[in-house]
């Protein structure tokens, strides 16, 4: 097995480098992963994660600074439909636009818009925002990801914004922050997580071990 963590220089690179790393001595070998953002290593991978750190407009904008990267990643993802994983920002530029700092279009992967958090969120309840720290999953969904988490289990979340998606069975699964955040979306080969799971401890190794284990 072959993962490419795509480096556009905004993400958690390193965290999740190790994270994976760990996870991937769990399979039976060769397994390798790199983080690289040539064209050539994402072609030859088996599986492509994109992280992010930042602001939507500033992933999107760094991400088309690099030549071909765009078309590369819609071809083995869209059409090859090679298995990827977008976390938190790599989550959240999956969508059609956000509105961080300016309107930007994102990938249109999934349809729905990046939205800030506090603009739907009972001022009453004195949420504090961002929303910070440690979350359950609401799991209603059936699905291979889940195998072993239960709700007990933990998420390291830190984001102002969320993603509003148009088509609620893109929703694998929500946390409650004020409203209903969603917290795991999918299409298809596609899986997005607003938390860090290289950030979440053994209960983000988890669920790593399980994308990976996805077919």
């Amino acid at each position: 097995m072959y993962v490419l963590i795509i480096d556009y220089g905004s993400g958690n690179i390193r965290s999740v480098y190790n994270s994976v790393k760990k996870t991937l001595h769990k399979f039976k070998g060769p397994n390798l992963i790199k983080v690289s953002n040539e064209l050539s290593e994402i072609k030859k991978a088996d599986k492509i994660i994109l992280p992010g750190v930042g602001s939507f407009d500033h992933c999107m904008n760094r991400i088309r600074d690099i030549t071909d990267l765009v078309e590369t990643i819609n071809d083995e993802v869209l059409s090859k439909k090679k298995p990827f994983l977008g976390i938190c920002i790599g989550m959240q530029i999956l969508a059609d636009f956000g509105y961080e700092n300016q309107k930007t279009k994102g990938l249109s992967w999934i349809n729905g818009d990046v939205k800030f958090l506090k603009n739907f969120v009972d001022k009453s309840k004195n949420l504090k925002i961002p929303h910070m720290g440690w979350n359950h999953l609401e799991i209603y969904k059936k699905n291979d990801l889940f195998d072993n988490i239960t709700n007990i289990d933990q998420f390291y979340f830190v984001h102002s914004y969320f993603f509003d998606i148009k088509h609620k069975e893109n929703i694998v699964c929500n946390t409650n922050y004020g409203i209903n955040i969603p917290s795991v979306i999918n299409k298809d080969n596609i899986y997005g997580f607003q938390f860090h799971p290289e950030k979440s401890g053994k209960s983000g190794l988890k669920i790593l071990y399980n994308w990976l284990k996805l077919n």
